[in-house]
């Protein structure tokens, strides 16, 4: 009997995979796996095992999700072990509900299997907590990239103003948008902002600076990169530990 492994495969380092990712990999009959899992990871998997790239990337040809969806539902025809392996987390962000739900509708048997989100570790590895006694109780993460198709942006950016804490993933490229629309709300321009580049990875990239300022000091960073603005991002400068 098929099963689909909905699986996070962390936020780069693939130390931080789950044992139990590191499982269904090493079972799978087929990975279906996107940009931003390691590639290291797909060395796991055993000599028989099909590889099935649907990586999506900004402004460069990419595998609609629809499409994604049913190339997972043919493998369960096909295959027993089907691994669907996802950067980060597969319901941050990652689109597995809607895929989970396409399994559904069609009574194919699924797992989900959480990773680390990228959140929460690439902070982490950049010496941010996104939390902090006395500093933050609270932290939100937002979509820095919305479908184009939407006429009306489901962001309510006035809500935003009394965040402690907030990590934008896939924002990098609307890092100019975000900045201003949070300085606008009435952020301070002098409120700390961190990019980070290419985060738990040996190419990982830190540049911290202001909301008036970020945009110019990070405009040559690498994607993938995800931006933190909080007062936590102060705590770096102490906490700052991977190299």
């Amino acid at each position: 009997m098929a099963k689909v492994y909905l699986t996070g495969a962390g936020p780069g380092d693939i130390e931080l995979m789950t044992l139990k990712a590191a499982r269904v990999v090493k079972e799978a009959d087929v990975i279906i796996y996107d940009r931003l899992a390691n590639p290291e990871i797909l060395d796991m998997a055993k000599k028989s095992c099909e590889m099935i790239y649907v990586g999506k990337e900004d402004g460069k040809h990419s595998v609609p999700q629809d499409k994604i969806n049913e190339i997972i539902y043919q493998a369960s025809l096909k295959y027993e072990n089907i691994v669907r392996l996802k950067g980060g987390d597969p319901f941050v962000f990652g689109r597995g509900g809607e895929e989970a739900i396409y399994l559904y509708d069609r009574g194919i048997k699924f797992e989900i299997i959480p990773g680390i989100t990228s959140a929460v570790s690439v902070p982490a590895y950049a010496g941010i907590p996104v939390t902090h006694r006395g500093i933050t109780t609270s932290f939100r993460v937002v979509t820095g990239h919305e479908t184009p198709k939407k006429k009306i942006s489901q962001l309510e950016w006035e809500t935003f103003l009394n965040d402690e804490t907030i990590v934008f993933l896939m924002g990098f490229h609307n890092i100019k948008l975000i900045t201003t629309k949070l300085m606008g709300l009435g952020k301070r321009k002098d409120y700390p902002c961190a990019v980070i580049s290419k985060g738990t990875t040996p190419q990982q990239q830190v540049v911290t600076g202001t909301l008036e300022d970020i945009v110019e000091k990070s405009k040559d960073l690498p994607t993938p990169a995800i931006i933190v603005v909080g007062e936590v991002v102060k705590l770096r400068k102490e906490i700052g530990w991977f190299k």
